[in-house]
């Protein structure tokens, strides 16, 4: 468990920097410089998500288990991260409706994945790492508008071909996830 915390707390923390200070983020990037910066970020950004994977796979090995779970939550937790693919994937296709409305649609995405995931798992490892990124993610979307309102930004209203596409490019992936990787990668079938 010490590693899966230590992974969240490196791997969060650096993800939390906007959220705590943005001054500190701007006068760490200007000490730095862009190309130091980016690259420390990075580095413990890969450090923090492989201490996550291996410490949340140790964890999974001894479960402390908190609460029953009925076989329906899986179902639910399926059906929530549908709509979380199609709003990663909007957070990348330019031009789209969806992030035109919700500004931030990855943050609200890992909400809902982290959501779903607590949904669905029972053990002290999840609460952990599902409930660590969904505190994160409340509090990175309530910093993003809060930039947002700040520096007065502006969305333009998105088009309709981006937002097909969005949604089409995130059914797919979601279900190359739910139905072939999730399984082989993390060893859970969503659907079995």
């Amino acid at each position: 468990m010490t590693l899966l915390i230590l992974g969240l707390v490196i791997f969060l923390g650096v993800h939390s920097l906007r959220i705590v200070s943005e001054d500190l983020r701007t006068r760490l990037r200007a000490r730095l410089g862009e190309g130091p910066f980016k690259g420390l970020y990075s580095v413990l950004s890969i450090v923090g998500f492989v201490l996550v994977i291996y410490g949340y796979g140790q964890a999974r090995q001894d479960p402390t288990l908190l609460w029953a779970t009925p076989v329906w939550t899986r179902h639910l937790a399926s059906l929530l991260t549908l709509p979380a693919f199609v709003l990663l994937v909007a957070a990348y296709v330019p031009g789209n409706a969806i992030k035109a409305k919700l500004h931030h649609p990855m943050v609200l995405g890992v909400k809902l994945w982290a959501l779903a995931h607590l949904v669905a798992n029972n053990t002290l490892a999840d609460l952990l790492l599902f409930g660590g990124f969904l505190l994160w993610a409340v509090f990175s979307f309530r910093a993003a508008r809060a930039r947002d309102r700040a520096g007065r930004v502006a969305y333009a209203p998105g088009r309709a071909g981006p937002t097909v596409a969005a949604v089409v490019v995130g059914l797919a992936a979601w279900a190359g996830f739910a139905f072939w990787a999730h399984a082989a990668w993390i060893g859970v079938r969503p659907f079995g």
